[in-house]
């Protein structure tokens, strides 16, 4: 019965093509507009390390005070004397120090101008603790860290680059005139949103690092943060001065695989900002956050609201187009009042009038997803006239979109025609032959 309902339908949309253009027009469109936005909301709001994002802690001290502090919010940050002393705690199991660093590649030809990259100086945990994927070699060691060792990672991109994409583990990679062993390449890596460093970032690069080195040789070098760096007082001339000062610049991600781990995690913090308070250093209470990666994003709203308010104000136009779609429905189920009569006095049932009207209007919304697919489509290459273009490009219209963009106009379509449909099965036979 359903292919016989099916053509019924179909058969009765071909008999108003003015009508049914306009329906598959009103999904079309709405779809598309949904589905363009849902992309762009999807892409930003996403998991970006779904295997390990509720084991992945950011590490917060306030070392500003009360006054200096938004809504009682900590510092995205830590200082060098917070960060270095919270690890050489080792209250976790795998810790890392990271943060952003520009150095210049410098080739062995030189005919070859140098590289300007972007690069992370970082602890040797960080390569485990986010799965980072290797294709060369392994990453540096924690005795690489405390000896200061003059070793670096790099990715695929720069390989291809400097190397030729060959065997490059054990060769010398020339940063800013200094001289670093490689010990690893690395697939390219770059999730989006840049969980580890959002404040710096924002969440979204269009094109991530490809340089990594040990946190410790690039405090010898004396190289500066790339990112924030936001400081309540002058700090003392000198690097040394710097360090020493209450500068926040380092992220310190650890890893907990337990809620006990977490909350031990968290009393060592407490117990370190009580111990500084008592020292005379702060003179306020302590104010600590451990939070995992998905309340990290959350806490940096790294979220646009552009594409929150896209969101809404595309799913408010696709109710109005459904709005629509019931009206032009129900004008074209009730012209068929006739019809309807003559096949409920031979013995239709209701059931039977819900059956063949619903799957015409599934009909409409099939027609309605296809131009759907292709106003998606057309969407994406415009996404970057409303979104920055590191967030525009991440939006895409994958199999996943297409089976949603799909579904949502057959469902949409099909719950938009259940009130027309009850009212097209709540016609009398008896008035209608009576009548003709």
């Amino acid at each position: 019965m359903f292919a016989y309902y099916l053509q019924l339908g179909l058969r009765s949309l071909r008999k108003n093509p003015m009508l049914t253009a306009l329906m598959v027009m009103a999904i079309g469109f709405g779809v598309a507009a949904s589905m363009t936005t849902y992309a762009v909301y999807r892409a930003t709001s996403r998991d970006p390390i779904p295997q390990k994002s509720s084991v992945l802690f950011n590490t917060q001290i306030d070392a500003f005070g009360p006054e200096n502090l938004e809504n009682g919010e900590p510092p995205p940050a830590l200082s060098y004397t917070d960060a270095t002393a919270i690890l050489r705690a080792h209250k976790a199991t795998h810790q890392a120090i990271v943060y952003p660093v520009n150095v210049s590649v410098i080739p062995e030809d030189p005919s070859h101008l140098p590289m300007r990259q972007t690069a992370y100086a970082n602890g040797a945990d960080m390569f485990g603790m986010f799965d980072m994927p290797f294709i060369q070699g392994r990453a540096w060691t924690r005795d690489d860290d405390e000896k200061h060792a003059s070793v670096a990672v790099i990715t695929r991109d720069l390989n291809d680059k400097v190397f030729n994409g060959g065997q490059s583990v054990g060769k010398q990679l020339n940063l800013d005139g200094r001289l670093f062993t490689i010990v690893g390449v690395m697939d390219n890596w770059n999730p989006q949103p840049l969980f580890f460093d959002a404040p710096n970032t924002g969440g979204f690069v269009d094109e991530g690092a490809t340089v990594y080195i040990p946190f410790t040789r690039a405090i010898d070098l004396q190289l500066g943060t790339n990112g924030n760096n936001n400081c309540v007082k002058e700090p003392e001339q000198g690097w040394d001065g710097y360090l020493r000062s209450e500068c926040i610049w380092l992220a310190l991600w650890t890893q907990l695989d337990s809620k006990s781990e977490v909350d031990a995690y968290r009393s060592y913090l407490n117990g370190y900002a009580a111990e500084q308070q008592r020292a005379g250093r702060w003179s306020w209470a302590p104010n600590v956050k451990v939070r995992n990666v998905v309340d990290w994003l959350d806490v940096q709203k790294v979220v646009p609201k552009e594409s929150t308010i896209s969101l809404v104000v595309s799913l408010g136009f696709l109710a109005i187009c459904l709005v629509n779609t019931v009206g032009l429905l129900l004008a074209k189920f009730m012209r068929r009042a006739q019809e309807i009569g003559v096949r409920r006095a031979l013995g239709a049932s209701r059931a039977t009038i819900y059956a063949q009207f619903l799957i015409e209007a599934g009909a409409v919304g099939i027609a309605g997803g296809v131009l759907g697919l292709i106003l998606t489509g057309l969407g994406m290459l415009g996404t970057s006239l409303v979104f920055p273009s590191d967030i525009a490009h991440l939006a895409t219209l994958d199999p996943t979109l297409i089976f949603l963009t799909l579904l949502v106009s057959i469902a949409a379509t099909v719950i938009a025609a259940f009130y027309p449909t009850w009212r097209a099965a709540q016609v009398q036979p008896a008035w209608q032959l009576k009548s003709n």
